[in-house]
């Protein structure tokens, strides 16, 4: 019994992890394949150790590029390694270019796909991450929801073979290294921002969030993202007062940082997730979510970038979490063992 699995960034890593190691439990036998998608400098040799991270038997190398160019060369580097490896699944996760790329691959060569963090919508097609969620699950065999409303997203587009509400893997890694989150409070009083994502760091975009953010009657800690420190420099955008500029931080640390914050500020989907789960109020600098259980409890409110940014709406009531009990990655090789056919396999 043989799986791959086809990951490419940072986030991708971290979410795999307790599935390998579940993998590993259950007797199967895991290839992890690493896309090269991004180069973080985070990806150290010590972030591994630290979050227990598997080695990838394969690195592709693929690097940045255009969305197309991405794509293709992760198709023609992935095919001879599925052929070569035969294994009776490919797994990926969550919404990136790897993900497509992995579920594609599999498909054109009739490997069954099991897609983790299955039947998350945006409901906006202009988003990349959107198009690669929708074609992904419509070739997946197995679709792993986080959440029941995952669940009916999928119903809505008409599938429901395969569906299996098992909660979200990042809970599972919160849960296993809380206790080593800092316990350190380096900043006083501040909230926390990290904010990267490709439709806020143009030009009038990127101008208005920061202007939001210096509207916060409070010290702002921000993890620059490279891209994002580039952006502010070219379009030479003034740093408010308020904001304090710190170098990127591993997750380990990164969560240190929630664990202190007053709130965050984020437009990244996990920390909307994270937030909450340190008991924590978000405000999501999006026009819209794919984690839409966290805005109907009120732990989680979308700043549109033509909005003010009013932290006085911060919602202090208890929170509940839709996503799981922190055993995902147990239900998802359950489900996989139970699936697995050996006559599935590539001849």
């Amino acid at each position: 019994m043989k799986i791959l699995t086809v990951i490419g960034t940072r986030p991708q890593f971290i979410k795999a992890s307790p599935v390998s190691h579940a993998l590993i439990g259950a007797g199967v036998e895991e290839v992890i394949v690493n896309t090269g998608q991004h180069y973080d400098v985070n990806m150290s040799e010590l972030f591994f150790k630290e979050l227990e991270i598997p080695e990838a038997k394969y690195n592709l190398e693929v690097g940045s590029g255009t969305h197309g160019e991405q794509t293709g060369e992760m198709l023609k580097k992935l095919e001879p390694v599925i052929e070569k490896e035969n294994p009776g699944y490919v797994l990926v996760y969550g919404d990136t270019n790897s993900t497509l790329a992995g579920a594609l691959a599999a498909s054109k060569l009739h490997i069954l796909i099991g897609h983790v963090e299955a039947g998350l919508r945006s409901f906006n097609r202009k988003m990349p991450e959107e198009i690669n969620r929708v074609l992904t699950d419509h070739v997946s065999s197995l679709l792993f929801c986080p959440s029941d409303v995952s669940k009916e997203n999928l119903k809505k587009e008409g599938i429901t073979a395969g569906v299996h509400v098992v909660g979200d893997v990042m809970y599972d890694i919160f849960r296993k290294f809380e206790h080593q989150f800092p316990d350190d409070n380096l900043y006083g009083e501040y909230c926390l921002l990290t904010m990267h994502r490709a439709e806020n760091t143009t030009k009038d975009v990127l101008q208005k969030r920061i202007r939001q953010i210096s509207e916060v009657a409070l010290k702002v800690v921000y993890p620059i993202h490279p891209r994002t420190k580039k952006c502010l420099k070219e379009y030479s955008i003034t740093i408010p007062e308020n904001l304090v500029l710190i170098d990127p931080v591993g997750w380990l640390e990164l969560m240190g940082l929630v664990k202190h914050t007053q709130f965050v500020l984020t437009d990244s989907g996990g920390l909307q997730k994270e937030a909450l789960w340190h008991g924590k109020h978000c405000f999501t600098l999006r026009n819209e979510t794919e984690w839409i259980e966290t805005v109907e409890q009120k732990s989680n409110s979308i700043v549109r970038e033509e909005d003010s940014l009013d932290v006085t709406t911060i919602y202090n009531g208890d929170f509940t979490n839709p996503f799981g009990n922190g055993n995902a990655s147990e239900e998802i090789v359950d489900i996989i063992k139970n699936n697995f056919r050996d006559d599935l396999f590539v001849s």
